[in-house]
C-alpha cells in the first residue's frame, strides 16, 4: 500500500494546479461542469502546508480503518459533496431525493456542500485522515484521481456488498471496474464526465469535424480550434486518435501525444489550451471546434443552434465522481443505504433530469423520459450501448509519471 508521505509539488504540479483553479473544471459552477483533475497535483496550500508538520504514513492495512458503526443507534448519515450536484426543489433550498430517503428509512441527511475543489478539500481532511481520526464525514465524493490515491492509502473503507444490492445490480457496465478501484470495493460513481469534441455549425461553414486528426491537421480550421488544459482530457484524446489506449499507454506513447500536439502549435492550428471559458469562444464562433465536456455541450446547445458535437470513432475519454466512505466514519451502514439508495433507477433519474450528467446506473432510462424525454433521449446523460463501448479512462500514474508527464504538458500549453 502507498504510503503518505508529505511530498513538496513541482513547478509542473503548481502550474496544473493553478490552470485548473484560474479556468478549469475548478473554476466551473457545478451545473456548468467540473472542477480541478490534475491528477495528483496537491494544492500548495495543503501539501506544503504540512511538509513540515510531521504527519506519520497511513500505515493501515488494506480496507482502510473502521470505527464502531453508530447507524442503529443514531439515524443519521453526513454526506459532503460538490456545489449544485444534487436535485433541487422549487423553493430553491430542499433536495426532493434526500428527502424522499429520509421518509423511507428514518435516517436523517445532513447534506453538505463544502467541495468546490478535489485538492482544496483533501488539504481539509488529510490530517485527519492520517492521524486515524474521523473527519465528521460519512460519504465524500472525490474526483476518480482522488478516490484513486485515497484507496492507496488505505483512508477510505471496504463496501459492504450486502447494502449494495441494486448499487452491484445497477451500475452501468462501462463504470464497473476502473483500474484504481477493481470491482468497486470501495467506491461507486456519483455521476460521470464525458470529453467530447464540440463545434459550431455556422463557424465550420461546411467544414466537416468527425476525430481529433480533423482538429489537427485540417488548414481550413487553423487557428480556430482549442483543447483543453486538463492533461487528462486533451492527451487522453489525442492518444485515442493515435490508435493507443489510455488505460494502457506507454512512456513513448504519450512522447509522441504530446509531439504531434506540439506541431499543431508551432503551426497555429491550434488557437489555445482552455478551461471552461471555450464556452464563449465556441458560442460566438471564435472556435469553430473543441475538445470540450460534455456537460457543457448540454447546456449550450440548449442556448444555441449553432453548437452540436461529435463522437469521433476512435471513442472518447470518460472520469467519474465516486462515493467514498472515509475511515473511522460513525454511520457506515447507513451511508451504504444511501449510496444504493442512488442506484434505485427512479432516483438515478430524479437526479439526473436536475444536473444533466451521466447517469452510472443502467436502466435508468425509462424513468428518466417520465420526467424530461430529451435528457432520456441524450447521449450525453444516458450512452447508449455503442456509446459506452467507445467510453475510455486515463490510467492511474505513479507519482513519478505524474510528474514528468505535467512538465511536459506545461511546456506544450505554455502554462
Amino acid at each position: 500500500m502507498e504510503q503518505y508521505e508529505p511530498d513538496r509539488l513541482t513547478p509542473a504540479q503548481v502550474a496544473a494546479m493553478r490552470r485548473s483553479l484560474r479556468n478549469g473544471r475548478a473554476a466551473m459552477t457545478r451545473r456548468s461542469l467540473l472542477r480541478v483533475s490534475a491528477g495528483g497535483a496537491l494544492a500548495a496550500g495543503g501539501i506544503g502546508a504540512l511538509s513540515g508538520c510531521g504527519i506519520p504514513a497511513a500505515g493501515k492495512t488494506a480496507g482502510g480503518m473502521s470505527a464502531q458503526d453508530h447507524s442503529a443507534q443514531e439515524k443519521a448519515v453526513n454526506f459532503s459533496n460538490w456545489t449544485e450536484y444534487i436535485d433541487v426543489d422549487d423553493k430553491g433550498k430542499g433536495h426532493p431525493t434526500l428527502d424522499t430517503f429520509r421518509r423511507r428509512t428514518g435516517i436523517t441527511v445532513k447534506y453538505t456542500e463544502d467541495i468546490n475543489d478535489n485538492n482544496e478539500f483533501f488539504g481539509k481532511i488529510k490530517p485527519q485522515l492520517a492521524a486515524g481520526q474521523d473527519t465528521g464525514r460519512d460519504i465524500l465524493v472525490l474526483t476518480d484521481w482522488l478516490a484513486a490515491r485515497l484507496i492507496r492509502l488505505g483512508w477510505v473503507q471496504k463496501l459492504d456488498p450486502s447494502n449494495l444490492p441494486h448499487a452491484y445490480t445497477n451500475l452501468s457496465p462501462q463504470f464497473r471496474d476502473p483500474d484504481w478501484d477493481p470491482g468497486r470495493a470501495y467506491s461507486y460513481p456519483w455521476q460521470g464526465i464525458s470529453t467530447v469534441i464540440a463545434y459550431n455549425k455556422k463557424a465550420l461553414d461546411g467544414v466537416e469535424v468527425r476525430s481529433v486528426s480533423d482538429l489537427l491537421d485540417n488548414p481550413k480550421l487553423k487557428g480556430r480550434v482549442g483543447f483543453l488544459s486538463e492533461m487528462r482530457d486533451s492527451m487522453g484524446m489525442t492518444l485515442l486518435d493515435m490508435g493507443k489506449d489510455p488505460a494502457k499507454f506507454t512512456d513513448d506513447d504519450f512522447d509522441a501525444a504530446i509531439a504531434r500536439l506540439q506541431k499543431a502549435v508551432d503551426k497555429g492550428q491550434i488557437r489555445r489550451f482552455t478551461g471552461n471559458d471555450y464556452t464563449s469562444d465556441l458560442t460566438k464562433g471564435d472556435l469553430a471546434a473543441c475538445v470540450a465536456w460534455a456537460g457543457d455541450v448540454v447546456q449550450l446547445k440548449a442556448d444555441s443552434p449553432d453548437v452540436d458535437f461529435v463522437i469521433p470513432d476512435s471513442g472518447y475519454m470518460t472520469s467519474t465522481d465516486n462515493m467514498c466512505v472515509p475511515n473511522k466514519a460513525r454511520h457506515k451502514t447507513n451511508a451504504e443505504r444511501l449510496i444504493d439508495f442512488y442506484y434505485e433507477p427512479e432516483q438515478a433519474a430524479a437526479l439526473a433530469a436536475y444536473i444533466n450528467y451521466v447517469s452510472p446506473v443502467e436502466g435508468v432510462k425509462p424513468y428518466l423520459a417520465k420526467i424530461d424525454k430529451d435528457a432520456a433521449n441524450n447521449p450525453l446523460i444516458v450512452p447508449d450501448k455503442a456509446m459506452q463501448a467507445k467510453s475510455h479512462a486515463f490510467r492511474s500514474l505513479s507519482p513519478k509519471e505524474e510528474t514528468a508527464y505535467e512538465e511536459k504538458f506545461a511546456k506544450l500549453t505554455g502554462a
